[in-house]
């Protein structure tokens, strides 16, 4: 198992990410101040660009930013993994 942030896998995780927060209508100012907690624009970018790694307590925190259920998120994270 690949650990690395530069897997195909976490490439796919960034990108769902970002686009949930997207169609959201969110922008990652948004996401910040609903993240709260001194969450900045810059921790966003830093997470979706895959500098920073995202625990999963972190993201269920994002997924409630965003206002998509965290399962649902998964679910999704999961189709798009077993995709060819």
């Amino acid at each position: 198992m690949e650990k690395s942030i530069y897997s195909d896998e976490y490439t796919a995780f960034l990108a769902l990410l970002r686009r949930v927060r997207k169609s959201a209508g969110l922008t990652q100012v948004d996401l910040a101040s609903r993240l709260g907690a001194g969450a900045s624009q810059s921790f966003v970018s830093k997470c979706e660009r895959g500098e920073r790694r995202i625990d999963v307590v972190e993201l269920r925190a994002f997924c409630r930013a965003i206002g998509i259920p965290f399962d649902d998120f998964i679910r999704r994270l999961e189709g798009s993994l077993d995709k060819p």
